[in-house]
């Protein structure tokens, strides 16, 4: 649980920095080219699941992973409305969907996904029991 937890964290972590945005003329973005606030928002709850991590608690890395694939969800729709809003001073739908059609979306959203993923689908340890062991009485 400790070493899936770090590894899904670090990758999510990785993913943040990653190009997640091609922009034409001004080049590729990643989240804190996107949005400061988000990208704070995003290492916030990355640390999260590091923090699960070590103190080996399941269900804030849980937490960690689904709060980093809304964030991921929201952002992803928050790019879509920014960039059909960008050029709404045209007045042709075509012109519009075309302009807005040239942001392209890069790899990095599935470097973060994967890491989300990894953080979601940890498992608390299962508990062993083991029984003491009466022993038998001697007899003489």
């Amino acid at each position: 649980m400790r070493a899936q937890g770090i590894i899904g964290a670090v990758i999510m972590a990785i993913g943040g920095i990653c190009p997640l945005l091609r922009i034409p003329i001004i080049g590729n973005w990643n989240y804190f080219d996107l949005d400061q606030t988000l990208a704070i928002t995003f290492y916030v709850v990355v640390a999260i699941g590091l923090l699960g991590a070590f103190t080996q608690k399941a269900g804030l890395i849980k937490f960690a992973g689904w709060a980093g694939i809304a964030l991921v969800a929201i952002t992803l729709v928050g790019i879509y409305f920014k960039a059909h809003g960008s050029f709404g001073f045209l007045h042709f739908k075509k012109l519009v969907n075309l302009a807005a059609g040239m942001v392209k979306y890069k790899w990095g959203w599935y470097v973060i996904l994967a890491g989300a993923f990894i953080l979601v689908t940890v498992r608390r340890p299962k508990v062993a029991v083991v029984s003491a062991a009466v022993p038998a009485e001697a007899t003489v």
